[in-house]
């Protein structure tokens, strides 16, 4: 009877902003856009637009067909990661948040009284009022309140938009038996497939199985670690390491002929080599993969002596691109990914048994304080102040730092 966590997952969160800074789009259908062409599809919905069965992932022709009067409004990610902070502070000013999830969804661990119903219920409405009170009317959000954060999360799907849901774990399954299983946090498409050739089609044939067939499906302990998390224990998060560092961008049609495509690249690689500096690694590996005009895919990768710097980075790719460009023949590249990997902290670097200090300075010393000296100078005067070669006019525009399901940027990205 317990309760431990509260969950906030805050309502159409990129189109509430937007709604929220201009009012002309309040009560309004609107959607969320990478770029301004039909031929892109929603990656966020205001509910006035899901009414009419659009959401994330539907097209936008397909959208503009359910809804004439759709209004689509380019992303502003740097906007949302404000108000994510903003956000942030006004939730800390009524209980510390445990875990920031996403962009939208923080986890609260209840202490003392605040696990009784009762308190936690005033906890959870006095946070509504101070995110519509100091941030702003349009801020909605679902809180859902558990004996654990998997099942908080479950309960704060109960009622959207603006819900206010506790979940006792003797509640399980019947509360949730109207979800799919993919309404689960933990089962995507793939798994909700394997388990539906297995005969299990809803949450109460799922909440049936024993422990260890539940780890059978799954392939491995995450299975029966579910099994306990739909029962309200708390399973502790296994620390996670950095292994990449990238960027990825669907390209404009106006930027998708290959010398344009190049300095999209160029600028995703060197947004990837300041972060990585900003972060204080190193890497070793870098891989450039492309999906061209026509669906063709292609991909290359370099190994080289650990660099972080833009020059050596910069000169990797460009014998990667070239080389893919011209083994292909490729006309024209839709979307491009740029990964460092093979990383390696700064404090956790090994004298090369083979080079001499001096050696090593010459190679990497100046092109290093090089760099640092252009994130600087980008980081007090804006992204592009000052840049490798000549950057054209198209490619100014384009920014290239998204907000991810998995990561938040730092604001410090939206000047690399």
């Amino acid at each position: 009877m317990t309760l431990h966590w509260l969950y906030l997952d805050l309502n159409s969160y990129f189109a509430s902003v937007e709604q929220q800074i201009n009012t002309q789009l309040r009560d309004k259908p609107v959607a969320i856009v990478p770029i301004l062409t039909d031929a892109t599809c929603a990656i966020a919905a205001s509910y006035e637009a899901k009414a009419y069965g659009i959401k994330t992932g539907t097209m936008i022709y397909e959208a503009k067909r359910l809804c004439p009067k759709l209004i689509c409004v380019k992303a502003n990610h740097e906007q949302y990661v404000d108000y994510h902070h903003k956000i942030l502070a006004e939730i800390e000013k009524y209980i510390p948040i445990e875990i920031v999830a996403s962009i939208d969804e923080v986890a609260c661990k209840l202490i003392g009284k605040q696990c009784q119903e009762d308190e936690a219920r005033k906890l959870a409405k006095n946070i509504k009022k101070g995110l519509q009170k100091n941030i702003g009317e349009c801020i909605r959000c679902s809180i859902g309140i558990s004996p654990n954060r998997f099942l908080a999360k479950t309960a704060s799907n109960l009622e959207k938009p603006n819900g206010l849901q506790i979940l006792y774990t003797q509640d399980v399954p019947e509360r949730i038996k109207h979800f799919k299983l993919s309404d689960l946090t933990g089962i995507g498409r793939a798994l909700e497939y394997r388990l539906q050739k297995a005969g299990i089609l809803s949450i109460e044939e799922l909440y049936k199985i024993p422990p260890k067939h539940m780890r059978k499906l799954w392939g491995n302990v995450q299975g029966e670690r579910f099994w306990y998390m739909l029962r309200g224990v708390e399973i502790p998060i296994d620390a996670t390491q950095r292994r990449t560092i990238g960027h990825s961008h669907v390209l404009e049609p106006k930027l998708r002929q290959v010398d344009l495509a190049q300095q999209v690249m160029s600028r995703l690689l060197l947004k990837a080599a300041g972060r990585l500096r900003r972060l204080q690694y190193y890497t070793s590996n870098l891989n450039i993969s492309f999906r061209t005009g026509n669906g063709l895919k292609v991909k290359g990768t370099k190994k080289f002596y650990r660099a972080c710097d833009n020059i050596t980075l910069l000169s990797e790719a460009t014998k990667i691109w070239n080389d893919l460009i011209k083994k292909n023949r490729i006309r024209s590249v839709k979307k491009i990914s740029v990964t460092l990997f093979n990383l390696k902290k700064k404090s956790e670097l090994q004298p090369d048994l083979f080079t001499t200090e001096h050696q090593q300075q010459h190679l990497t010393k100046r092109f290093e304080s090089l760099s640092k000296a252009m994130d600087k100078i980008n980081s007090r005067f804006g992204r592009d102040s000052i840049a490798l070669g000549n950057i054209p006019s198209q490619i100014q525009s384009f920014s290239g730092t998204k907000i991810a399901f998995t990561r938040i940027p730092d604001k410090k990205e939206f000047n690399e």
